[in-house]
């Protein structure tokens, strides 16, 4: 089994041509997670990955001294990408890249690895709902992007064939189910009958699932399901005159981009209650072919608003958000407040917006270059 991140697909970003090279130093600790404190792990193996164009697999391996310790040091390909792992447990556990410049190395990585459990609580977050407007043969499509957190010390497991890591419920109805380029591999997410199954571990901290799905015409009333409870839900409607209830969910603003227009809902949903959308129409189960939007459903992405907050300095360190949760984020801080904060800082903020935005239209570009 192996914990895939998302950062290893930079790699079909970089420019071909010739591999300049640079020394490079990588050096941490392995740590296992264990209750509430970590402890060294000695003689655990440490392997180097890189990824690129042409290449992609082990590099160098090592073992860890007593504390846990590991130093790499090559020639890196400036044109190339790299990660550490360390396997624990039958399963993989990743780095982010690391960084390779000679000037500023990599000398405190640390890989956390856990022991396994089958029942180790994960919980749901937030969870993003884009709704497009009918397409040609009636059909919405629909994009989820839901964020998991696993609070505890332990990587929660799928229990056998029928107990996955997590599901959640589909609406009735829902067909063409696609897993879409989140956390983990598109093989490691199903959708069974009226529920999307994960198959893949959850580490502790945090994990994004992207799916989509169609609805079929004239659905009438839809229930989005919720098992369990959803600290935070977005639910944007391509439709402005459609009606939502469920949970504390209100009525936003109208958001434009691209010169369509998506109507805000955001509340949370206990754990056993539903959203409900009013669809035109009678309840319609019939299979039909759907048109997934995904460009429409992508662009969407970037709408997605958290509830808002006074203003607050634009953090500058790196974090564990996806490109959409740190846009929700500093929109949620920043939009509509130009008059309250420092100029600097508003410029700051359009910048990032702008560069986030920039990271989402790749990977729209990337989707159309794979479809």
């Amino acid at each position: 089994m192996c914990l895939t991140l998302r950062h290893t697909c930079l790699a079909l970003l970089l420019p071909a041509g010739l591999l300049a090279q640079q020394p490079a130093v990588v050096s941490g600790r392995v740590i296992r997670l264990s209750g509430g404190d970590t402890v060294a792990q000695a003689g655990a193996r440490v392997v180097l990955h890189r990824i690129a164009r042409a290449v992609q697999g082990p590099f160098d391996s090592t073992l860890t001294g007593s504390r846990g310790e590991f130093r790499f040091r090559w020639a890196a390909d400036t044109a190339s990408v790299y990660l550490l792992s360390s396997p624990y447990g039958g399963i993989e556990y990743f780095s982010t890249p690391v960084h390779t410049g000679g000037a500023l190395p990599d000398t405190g990585v640390l890989l956390v690895v856990s022991d396994t459990s089958s029942t180790a609580p994960v919980t749901t977050i937030s969870r993003h709902i884009v709704i497009s407007k009918p397409s040609p043969d009636g059909t919405r499509s629909i994009l989820e992007i839901v964020m998991l957190a696993n609070l505890g010390s332990a990587t929660r497991v799928a229990g056998d064939s029928s107990h996955p890591a997590w599901a959640s419920r589909l609406p009735a109805g829902a067909m063409n189910f696609q897993p879409g380029n989140g956390d983990v591999a598109a093989d490691a997410m199903l959708s069974r009958h009226d529920s999307v199954m994960l198959f893949a571990p959850v580490a502790p901290g945090d994990k994004q699932l992207i799916f989509t799905y169609a609805l079929p015409p004239s659905p009438g009333t839809v229930r989005f399901p919720a098992p369990d409870s959803v600290g935070m839900v977005n639910l944007l409607l391509e439709e402005s005159a459609l009606q939502a209830r469920g949970g504390t969910l209100v009525r936003g603003d109208s958001q434009a981009i691209e010169g369509r227009t998506f109507r805000q809902w955001t509340g949370a949903v206990p754990a056993g209650a539903a959203l409900e959308v009013d669809f035109p129409g009678a309840p319609n189960r019939a299979v039909l072919p759907a048109l997934v939007g995904g460009m429409a459903l992508l662009l969407g992405m970037v709408l997605v608003r958290a509830l808002r907050r006074p203003p607050a300095a634009i953090p500058m360190t790196p974090d564990s958000r996806t490109p959409l949760d740190a846009i929700a984020a500093l929109d949620a801080r920043y939009a509509g407040k130009e008059s309250q904060v420092p100029a600097a800082e508003w410029v700051t903020y359009l910048a990032e917006r702008t560069r986030l935005k920039e990271v989402l239209s790749k990977e729209l570009a990337r989707q159309q270059h794979l479809s």
